[in-house]
């Protein structure tokens, strides 16, 4: 290795002693809980991101989820509804209004269900990777 090699090298080396383990931030994330500390409410009344974690003191006012969480629930939902609703119309036949009845409320119920999770992990996964004002500074 040549020392210009080397120089390069020791340019592109992140700061290893801060490091933020991305996966269980997103599963703390995943509880709706803070990304730092795992203890503080992460949002409050249903999707509102709180200023700051209640336990660490985290600043989350620079938190960014925008339509994120929205399109995973979506992308979710769907992949998991339609296969299930092909499976069981050609397996049991059912009537067109029990159908409808029963996936409608299968969709808004899991909707309901995602919609805050995936919005928890998307905050954490910024907070994992620095972006959106989680910055070294944060």
């Amino acid at each position: 290795m040549t020392e210009s090699s080397a120089a390069l090298s020791a340019d592109l080396k992140t700061d290893t002693q801060e490091d933020r383990p991305t996966m269980p931030a997103v599963l703390r994330g995943w509880r709706c809980k803070c990304p730092n500390c795992g203890e503080g409410k992460l949002l409050h009344s249903y999707l509102k991101v709180n200023d700051s974690c209640s336990n660490c003191g985290l600043d989350l006012t620079s938190a960014r989820a925008d339509d994120g969480p929205a399109y995973l629930t979506i992308l979710l939902v769907g992949h998991i509804m339609a296969p299930l609703l092909h499976v069981v119309y050609f397996t049991w036949r059912p009537e067109p209004m029990v159908t409808f009845t029963v996936f409608s409320l299968g969709c808004l119920l899991s909707s309901l269900f995602l919609l805050p999770r995936m919005k928890g992990i998307v905050i954490a996964y910024q907070w994992a990777r620095r972006m959106h004002g989680f910055g070294k500074a944060s």
